[in-house]
């Protein structure tokens, strides 16, 4: 009860608290590059623009994964970077399970030069969309 007391004596304060939150969390996900839909993902892979890849770990990547997408876990990221040299021409769209990885990564990407973009929702919006996916 004290909570909301406070809460109603304090609103300013408050409210900018707030707003710090929000725009500290809007600033952080942007830096890991541009969200992009699953309509754009689709459209830029079909005319060879961009790669997809699963940073999901190897489990949840082979009960259902992106076509032609690249599996390299985030946690392993830092030091697999290099197998991506090859597309280094390419955007990257980073795509996990609910997107909360991409920023962080896609920052580090676009640190050693690559175009990194992010999958908007992830593969739970992939998933919720009912696109296809490939089973291992």
């Amino acid at each position: 009860m004290e909570f909301f007391v406070f809460i109603s004596e304090q609103w300013l304060l408050v409210s900018i608290l707030l707003i710090l939150i929000y725009s500290f969390i809007w600033r952080e996900s942007s830096k890991g590059g541009p969200s992009v839909s699953y309509h754009q993902l689709t459209q830029a892979v079909n005319a060879e623009t961009a790669v997809v890849v699963d940073l999901r770990d190897e489990k949840e990547f082979k009960a259902g994964h992106i076509a032609g997408a690249v599996n390299i876990p985030h946690s392993k990221m830092a030091s697999r970077a290099d197998e991506l040299e090859s597309n280094k021409e390419k955007q990257i769209i980073l795509v996990d399970k609910f997107g909360q990885h991409t920023g962080a990564v896609g920052k580090h990407l676009q640190s050693l030069g690559y175009s990194a973009a992010r999958l908007k929702g992830g593969m739970a919006e992939w998933q919720s969309s009912n696109l296809p996916q490939v089973k291992n």
